[in-house]
């Protein structure tokens, strides 16, 4: 085993060793502290870059966040906005005039209120609304030869419609004559009484005055291009009974059907205008109404009546002046009472009292044949409720009148083949269309052609459709439509502080009659082109004078009446 030797260092080697050390270690932490120093700069300059870095990062994706939430609150929004293009805009602007029935101005104010809840950059201004309205008509004129109806088994030579005529007046020298057209078997498919959506505007004419041979063109026009109705619902104007009459007489056959309401008002108007206690009563209830309006017994003030169709609602005015008589039962008034006040205003009325209650009985059964028939067309079903009714009409000259009216509407409803689904047999919504046309856009000027224009645009259901229609009418069309007709409210601004001008009104006003009817690309414009003519001899047609004559059998069963186109 071998040894190892230790060798230990001298002392002079000690004494250099131990001179070195303090100046290598002191050189050594030197080196340590800068290097240190070093990375600690660099640490930290990266631990601040890194923490900012981290808090841009939150704060971006908390703008992402935010920023998500928000794009996906407005694709809901968006979503749900009604008006999201022009033609949204039209629509809702043409339901707020058409169906919630406020003016032009109201619509535009209406529109600039909810802007910001439709989505409206800037609502339209109400010349703009007028504009659309006027467009609408013209879009729906344009394509009125379109109407297609169910045909009539028993007339298929017909378009399937029956059409609505009557004549109104404008505030100038023109009279308004309107066609609207409703599908013969309406009451097959709907529930109630026809309304203004129910039925289609195929012609509107304004001329000075209508005739018996004027009206008969207008209708030749009409046929021209709509085809021949099934038959021609009117009221008892003499004009267009004549003209129904001269266009059987040239061979064009189409049926004509009294309106219901007209009939109750002239059998009414026939034996009670003569009454010599009539006209006291509608004085009485006048002088009631001037004591009554400006007291506290203002809520019993009669209700209004129209003088020129006084007997179309007369029947209000009785049944007011029944149940006021009701609250000024036998017996004295205490003095100062409510009652001695009303009996102040009494005057003739008591007097009455045999009239009122007469005339009460007459009208209830007709009102309820009028309800049963206007909601349900004249049928199998509504002839006996309606005969069961007229039977207890105490007067008998009113009896007879509505079995005769009954049973001729009877005739005609079996030989077009309605009998069983329901004629209709009212034509309200031509009465309630001139009412509309006359007070609703209008104002205080009632301009007869401007009332004619908006006619077609307040038939029928508003539908998305229409307003891109209105979309596609150019401000040309609608000049030329309207450039050459005469303006009330023109003439007032230019007359009326113009001293001398009046001869420029009759100028303005020579030959330029407003027309409106439909436009067919495959029909000739050639009036020659319109008549209709029959080459084989008429076999069992109605003899028109016996179903006008009072002497018409009540309870007759006519036989089979044959068309011809």
């Amino acid at each position: 085993m071998s040894l190892i030797k230790i060798k230990y260092p001298s002392s002079s080697e000690r004494a250099i060793r131990d001179m070195r050390a303090p100046t290598k270690v002191l050189r050594s932490r030197s080196q340590w502290k800068n290097k240190a120093i070093y990375r600690g700069d660099d640490s930290r300059s990266l631990r601040k870059d890194n923490n900012r870095l981290k808090r841009e990062r939150d704060a971006e994706s908390k703008r992402a966040d935010q920023a998500e939430k928000r794009v996906k609150e407005l694709e809901q929004q968006v979503n749900h906005l009604v008006v999201q293009d022009k033609v949204d805009l039209i629509w809702v602007a043409l339901q707020l005039f058409l169906v919630a029935h406020i003016g032009y101005r109201a619509v535009s104010r209406v529109l600039s209120v909810l802007a910001g809840y439709l989505g409206i950059a800037k609502a339209p201004c109400p010349q703009t609304v007028i504009n659309w309205v006027l467009r609408l008509s013209i879009a729906r004129m344009q394509t009125a030869y379109r109407l297609i109806a169910p045909r009539v088994n028993s007339d298929i030579f017909s378009n399937g419609f029956i059409w609505m005529m009557d004549i109104s007046i404008g505030l100038n020298n023109r009279k308004i004559l309107a066609f609207l057209g409703i599908e013969a078997l309406h009451h097959q498919g709907n529930l109630g009484a026809p309304t203004l959506q129910n039925v289609h505007c195929v012609g509107v004419f304004v001329a000075p005055s209508w005739t018996g041979e004027s009206i008969l063109e207008a209708l030749k026009k009409l046929i021209g291009v709509m085809g021949r109705p099934i038959a021609i619902l009117k009221d008892g104007g003499k004009d267009l009974a004549k003209a129904v009459r001269l266009m059987n007489e040239q061979g064009t056959l189409c049926l004509s059907i009294d309106d219901i309401s007209h009939i109750i008002a002239n059998l009414l108007k026939h034996e009670y205008i003569q009454h010599p206690m009539f006209d006291t009563f509608i004085s009485a209830c006048g002088q009631i109404s001037k004591k009554l309006k400006q007291s506290v017994l203002a809520c019993l003030v009669p209700p209004k009546t129209s003088i020129k169709a006084r007997f179309m609602n007369v029947h209000r005015l009785f049944e007011w002046a029944n149940q006021f008589l009701t609250h000024s039962p036998v017996g004295r008034a205490a003095e100062g009472s409510m009652l001695e006040k009303l009996r102040d205003s009494l005057g003739k009325l008591p007097g009455c009292k045999g009239l009122i209650t007469r005339f009460i009985d007459d009208v209830k059964p007709l009102l309820e044949c009028q309800k049963i028939l206007k909601n349900y067309g004249l049928s199998d079903v509504t002839k006996k409720e309606c005969e069961s009714q007229i039977g207890q009409i105490p007067t008998i000259s009113i009896q007879e009148g509505m079995m005769n009216w009954l049973s001729k509407q009877t005739y005609i409803a079996r030989n077009i083949g309605l009998f069983k689904d329901g004629m209709p047999i009212s034509s309200d919504p031509i009465e309630s269309l001139f009412s509309v046309g006359k007070y609703h856009g209008v104002g205080e000027v009632k301009d007869a052609d401007r009332i004619a224009l908006r006619i077609p645009s307040l038939c029928g259901k508003l539908t998305r459709e229409d307003a891109n229609k209105v979309m596609n009418i150019t401000t040309a069309q609608q000049e030329e439509l309207t450039r050459s007709l005469p303006s009330i409210t023109q003439q007032r601004r230019q007359v009326l502080p113009s001293p001398g001008t009046l001869e420029t009104l009759s100028l303005q006003n020579v030959g330029k009659n407003l027309e409106l009817i439909p436009e067919s690309k495959n029909r000739g414009k050639n009036q020659n082109s319109i008549e209709i003519s029959i080459d084989y001899p008429k076999m069992m047609e109605p003899d028109f004078e016996v179903l006008n004559s009072s002497t018409f059998f009540m309870h007759a069963e006519p036989a089979p009446l044959s068309l011809h186109a």
